[in-house]
């Protein structure tokens, strides 16, 4: 196929720190398309536990046996990203209805911004319904276990960091 046939998807994210919710979205969207580029987002206006360049390495530890996924970061206009990227869609996962207003509202704005991009909502599975960045962090700086809300590959770094932190 060549590239300009190429289905191209991002699912863009702070994921700080990756959950399994988002393993699970990122999973199944990289079965749909041929190529998925995990865009890791730099945010100003958050204090991330980790750095973008973290955060990069351990969703590419944790991805490593999807071929067709690549880790990424950018700043400034996800429609402009895209773009530059030759996407046609992005992929958002949602946990509830609260969810679907932000993201539809983003959507419209994604879309009047670069008009050659969709947005794909994928339901995330069930038992990760409840989980968020938020839960983890908030978790792992109470001293309990992370262990079954994030990949096995990454709770030795949430650990880490927040005895480094106490």
């Amino acid at each position: 196929m060549s590239k300009r046939n190429m289905r191209i998807a991002i699912y863009p994210g702070s994921f700080d720190p990756v959950t399994l919710g988002h393993l699970d979205i990122i999973r199944r969207a990289s079965g749909l398309f041929d190529r998925l580029i995990v865009a890791v987002m730099h945010n100003q206006n958050k204090k991330p536990m980790f750095s973008v360049e973290e955060r990069m390495e351990m969703l590419r530890r944790t991805t490593a046996g999807l071929p067709n996924v690549e880790i990424e970061s950018f700043g400034g206009l996800l429609a402009d990203y895209a773009r530059r990227k030759n996407a046609c869609v992005l992929v958002k996962g949602l946990r509830a209805v609260s969810d679907f207003e932000y993201e539809f509202q983003m959507a419209l704005a994604n879309r009047k911004l670069n008009a050659d991009l969709d947005t794909v909502f994928l339901m995330t599975s069930s038992e990760y319904m409840y989980l968020s960045s938020s839960v983890v962090k908030d978790i792992a700086v109470h001293g309990g276990s992370v262990a079954g809300f994030v990949p096995d590959e990454i709770v030795q770094d949430i650990v880490c960091r927040t005895r480094k932190e106490d």
